[in-house]
């Protein structure tokens, strides 16, 4: 008897890091299982075959995509022949929805599809859940509002928690971490995280390190970067060098870069979620290229982009984006913060309830259940 297959796909490494913990959570329940996947290194760490790397392929705004356009249609057909030509008792799509969303109507439910990680239709494009509704038979959601949101529009969701509830944990003191990378435990860290695509992490990290020498030359910092794998060195190097700063680059640390850091400067996305449940003061900072900030701005319902402010339901984290994000604006709303206890204590108390709005622990384990259950 053949063994049963399921075809993952992912492709931005945020939903890689959640389609990953997921695909480990579905071999420990069923390890006879065969999962192939689209997706790269974390990917197949966790135990997926990958038929196709991703690595390189994540995307930032309308021009990004149109300068990649030919790789995703090349992969579209790739899948689609894939899926005629092999066995699959599902298809399951992980964040990725500008992607996987038109995948999902070329198959046409031809063999049953899964989406964990919900597209952001409540934030952007509403028209989405049209397509949702016809082409995903089983939607498996991370936030509590999103059950809400899809229940409003008739479709069942399934609620499993948010994953990085089990990940976000540090693997060392703040002394030790410290002490590693030569560094002081009496002065103020301050960690960047400038996000995780290339082209990202160009834009908002010059703006993050003239923050940060704005901050030096108010209080006596030190400053770490949190370095995604998946980015070459040289793209650091040549900024840091052009800032005239002194900073350490730790990659593949991001939680102990969060754990020792007394103040965070966070790049809209996953990572504002992490550091919340870090529970460490933080401002947003985001910007685009300009034409992509236009096309994308009047599409945008909501009043935050910062995730973490969307789950509270109000404004508890500054957000400096596109014009406003400007280094002697941003430092002096991080002094501001870091010299009143008040405000910290007020931040650390709306943090807890975010952190506490996610879920219980386990929800990869719960998603995989879902998925098998769903199957059988």
């Amino acid at each position: 008897m053949a063994e049963k297959q399921i075809l993952i796909i992912c492709g931005e490494p945020s939903g890689e890091l959640h389609a990953a913990t997921l695909v480990s959570a579905i071999k420990k329940i069923t390890p006879g299982i065969k999962i192939v996947g689209v997706g790269s290194r974390l990917l197949a760490a966790s135990g997926a075959e990958i038929i196709y790397d991703t690595a390189g392929l994540s995307v930032m705004g309308i021009i990004d995509v149109l300068k990649k356009l030919p790789k995703f249609l090349s992969l579209k057909k790739f899948i689609l022949n894939k899926i005629t030509k092999d066995k699959f008792e599902a298809i399951i799509f992980v964040d990725f929805s500008g992607f996987n969303l038109r995948l999902a109507k070329a198959i046409n439910n031809s063999i049953p599809t899964i989406y964990y990680v919900s597209p952001q239709v409540w934030a952007s494009r509403p028209g989405r859940i049209e397509t949702i509704k016809r082409y995903i038979k089983k939607m498996i959601v991370l936030f509590k509002f999103e059950k809400e949101f899809y229940s409003r529009h008739g479709m069942d969701a399934d609620f499993a928690g948010h994953p990085l509830l089990d990940i976000a944990k540090p693997t060392m003191t703040k002394k030790e971490f410290l002490s590693g990378l030569g560094l002081s435990d009496n002065k103020k860290t301050i960690a960047l995280f400038p996000g995780s695509r290339k082209q990202e992490i160009k834009t908002i990290l010059p703006i993050m390190l003239e923050t940060a020498r704005v901050l030096k030359a108010k209080i006596e910092a030190q400053f770490i970067i949190a370095k995604p794998a998946q980015v070459d060195w040289d793209v650091y190097n040549c900024l840091i060098k052009r800032s005239n700063l002194e900073v350490k680059v730790v990659e593949g640390k991001t939680y102990d870069c969060m754990e020792a850091a007394d103040f965070c400067l966070v790049c809209s996305g996953t990572a504002t979620l992490e550091t919340a449940i870090m529970q460490k003061p933080f401002v947003i900072i985001y910007k685009m290229n300009l034409l992509n900030y236009l096309l994308y701005r009047p599409q945008v319902k909501l009043p935050y982009i910062g995730m973490v402010n969307i789950v509270a339901g109000k404004k508890i984290i500054p957000e400096f984006v596109q014009f406003r994000a400007r280094p002697k604006k941003i430092a002096a709303e991080v002094l501001r913060i870091l010299s009143d206890q008040k405000e910290l204590q007020k931040i650390a108390s709306n943090l807890s309830s975010v952190r506490s709005s996610l879920g219980e622990p386990g929800a990869a384990t719960r998603a995989s259940q879902l998925i098998l259950n769903f199957l059988t």
